[in-house]
């Protein structure tokens, strides 16, 4: 279990603004930008998680000494 899923969501939570978003006012080029953005945004999560990793893996092997 991970410790963050005993904190509380915020109710400002940037995914869930998201994903409550009406998109039925976008044209077709805003949906378009849209999943370019989030498209983008997944490239990042990612690479920030695999620093992350990582850097964990360092850490542990560093200390395992």
């Amino acid at each position: 279990m991970d410790a963050d899923e005993n904190l509380p969501r915020r109710k400002d939570d940037p995914v869930g603004q998201l994903a409550r978003q009406d998109l039925d006012p976008l044209s077709v080029e805003e949906l378009e930008a849209r999943i370019a953005a989030l498209e983008t945004e997944i490239v990042r999560t990612r690479e920030k998680i695999k620093r992350a990793v990582n850097h964990r893996a360092s850490a542990d092997a560093l200390f395992k000494k």
